[in-house]
């Protein structure tokens, strides 16, 4: 069963979402949410905390495609700005906007290289750069601030997700290919 969902600039025809890609974008979604109101979402490292909520986002984008992974970004993305605990994700274009394209980064660094640890490694990255980024440039953080929490949370973030995300899809691309 395939949904017609967004327009495809090249033949203007709408590009098909299939029964499984919203099922698999409304589970990951749900491990999203149950995170974000958990502390294995957000884990605190004192100046900032050390994320996991992009892990669903990646292995949407690597299993089924950019339109899920930024869907499921999106939900990470609210999440934060709605449980804001700084000024920082107060603001919805740093809370938000980085967040969407996760799932995007991650699909295409997997189609490229069909490497999920490689994907995981590009989203994880996206996330951290695309939000410290916007945080200096919005000056909520200095540069020398944000290049340490890059640094602090950042590598254990690519670490984490590489590893999950490569368990995950390995898993997954077994059962889907039966």
């Amino acid at each position: 069963m395939q949904i017609k969902a967004l327009r495809d600039k090249k033949e203007g025809s709408l590009t098909k979402i299939s029964l499984r890609q919203i099922t698999v974008a409304g589970m990951l979604s749900a491990i999203s949410i149950v995170l974000s109101t958990t502390i294995l979402g957000y884990i605190p490292l004192g100046i900032a905390n050390a994320t996991t909520m992009h892990i669903p986002a990646i292995i949407g984008g690597v299993l089924e495609g950019p339109i899920v992974g930024a869907f499921i970004g999106l939900i990470f993305g609210l999440t934060s700005f709605i449980r804001q605990n700084t000024p920082l994700f107060a603001n919805p274009i740093i809370a938000i906007l980085p967040r969407i394209f996760i799932g995007v980064v991650a699909y295409y660094a997997y189609k490229w290289t069909k490497n999920a640890g490689i994907a995981a490694a590009a989203g994880t990255l996206t996330n951290t750069i695309g939000v410290l980024s916007l945080a200096v440039l919005f000056k909520y953080l200095p540069w020398q601030v944000a290049g340490l929490v890059a640094l602090r949370n950042g590598i254990a973030e690519i670490v984490v997700a590489a590893i999950l995300t490569t368990a995950v899809v390995k898993s997954l691309k077994k059962v889907y290919n039966k």
